[in-house]
This record gives structure tokens, C-alpha cells and sequence, in this order.
């Protein structure tokens, strides 16, 4: 049965230094509908995001000229609505955890077949709403205003800086304020449904997107409307409390 195909003129940026991996990825997207570029290096990858508009960075971290987590952070920085998968060797958690925290969406290990990567750039790509599709107004708990349609979210007038996944994580959980969701439902709606990669990355994500919210309430006036916490439902999910206005809490570190 052959996969489904790619969106059409899915451009993809192959960033991988090892000619054997790097012709075999050219290749293999190729001969499935992706339209791809390949550099060996970081700096060349950057050149290239910043001239071509580009939909997906398959990023290996081993780089000749600079790390790939710094590429990943640049690449994030510059460009939020961009598909990053880090493919790497690198396979300790802290590895995991300074890739994906560094703003990448996904993180493959070497060696792995392409079977399994084009299984998840469809389950990355099917996650991207049509350009036509209506968005709803913003979504307000307590101070908090999320506004899937400019995917902007605001803490009173002070706008929080979120990465893309951050961003639908908080736009699932405020759409359901008071509910408790579990992670099962977060992955499938963050992620996707056929979701077969390890839920550490909803982990990872969900406490990214807590640090930065606490850091905009610390730096909130006293007077500014609540922070609406997320608790951890162990053995199940997370709940947005649905908070009234009040005074910004003190934010507290995550654990």
C-alpha cells in the first residue's frame, strides 16, 4: 500500500553532513513527493531557509561548522510556523530535551528507516490547518487571551512568545479551561492521532510552555489579571484551571 501523498509542493531543507544519510534522505523524500534541498552545513542551511521559503528542516545536530541545536534555535527564531525534526545520533534524554527545547517539533534518533520519518513529517503536516479553514476569536481564561486566528496569545496586554507547539498545547487545554484532558487526547490533538513516538515530548512541551508563561506572570504588573495554572493530573493529563480576575500569582519553578 503506498503512503498518501505529501501536500503538493511540500519543500523540505535536508541538513545532514554524511553523504551516504544525506543522498539516501534526498532520495527517499524525493521518489515520495517532496520537493528537497540538501546542505552539509549549518551556515549553508540558514543561507538557504533565509532565500527559500522553506516547509520542513530535517536537521542532523553532528554539524562540520556549528551545532545543530544552535541552527534549530536560529531556525525557530527567525521562522515560528516551520516543521524542525532534529535526526541524530544523540540519543541521551538531556540531548532530547535540549533539541526540542532549543524549538524543535520532533526528534529521531539514528538509525531509523524512512518508513518511520515519512510517517511522522504526514503526521506533522496533517496538523497544519488548510489556509481556508474559518479560526475562532480569541479564547480568554482568566488574564490570559488566546487568539488561535493571529496565533498570538496575550497575558493582559503583554504578549507571550510561544513556540508553534507550545502554542497549540495552550490553545487545546484553554478551549477546554477547567476540564482535565488527558495525554492521550493531547497527543492526538497537538500531535496526531496515530501518534507512535515517545509522550515525553508532550512532557517536554508542557513544561516549556509553563516556564514561559510564569516568566511573562513575574513580569506582569501586580495589578495585571491572573495566570491561570496548569496543574498535573497524575496517571492522566493536565487541567487549565479556569480562574477568575485577580491579582498575577507568584509563578513557581517547574519541577
Amino acid at each position: 500500500m503506498r503512503a498518501p501523498a505529501p501536500p503538493e509542493g511540500t519543500l523540505v531543507l535536508v541538513v545532514e553532513d554524511d553523504d551516504t544519510i544525506g543522498r539516501h534522505l534526498d532520495a527517499g523524500l524525493r521518489g515520495h513527493g517532496y520537493h528537497t534541498t540538501w546542505c552539509r552545513t549549518g551556515m549553508n542551511a540558514l543561507a538557504e531557509a533565509r532565500a527559500t521559503t522553506q516547509d520542513v528542516v530535517l536537521l542532523d545536530l553532528g554539524l562540520p561548522d556549528v551545532d545543530g541545536i544552535d541552527i534549530a534555535r536560529a531556525l525557530r527564531t527567525e521562522f515560528p510556523e516551520l516543521l524542525i525534526v532534529i535526526l541524530t545520533a544523540r540519543s541521551d534524554e538531556i540531548d532530547v530535551i535540549a533539541g526540542l527545547d532549543a524549538g524543535a517539533d520532533d526528534y529521531l534518533v539514528k538509525p531509523f528507516t524512512l518508513t518511520v520519518l515519512l510517517a511522522r513529517l504526514r503526521a506533522h503536516l496533517r496538523r497544519r490547518p488548510p489556509s481556508s479553514t474559518p479560526e475562532e476569536g480569541p479564547i480568554r481564561v482568566g488574564g490570559l487571551s488566546v487568539d488561535t486566528s493571529a496565533r498570538r496569545c496575550l497575558l493582559a496586554a503583554d504578549e507571550v512568545a510561544l513556540r508553534p507547539k507550545e502554542f497549540d498545547l495552550l490553545a487545546v487545554l484553554a478551549r477546554n479551561a477547567g476540564v482535565a484532558v488527558s495525554r492521550e487526547a493531547l497527543m492526538a490533538q497537538v500531535w496526531d492521532e496515530n501518534w507512535f513516538g515517545p509522550t515525553k515530548t508532550l512532557d517536554v512541551t508542557l513544561a516549556s510552555l509553563r516556564r514561559r508563561l510564569n516568566e511573562a506572570a513575574t513580569n506582569a504588573s501586580p495589578r495585571s489579571p491572573a495566570l491561570p495554572q496548569i496543574t498535573t493530573l497524575r496517571g492522566h493529563g493536565y487541567r487549565l484551571e479556569a480562574l477568575p480576575p485577580g491579582p498575577v500569582p507568584r509563578a513557581e519553578p517547574d519541577k
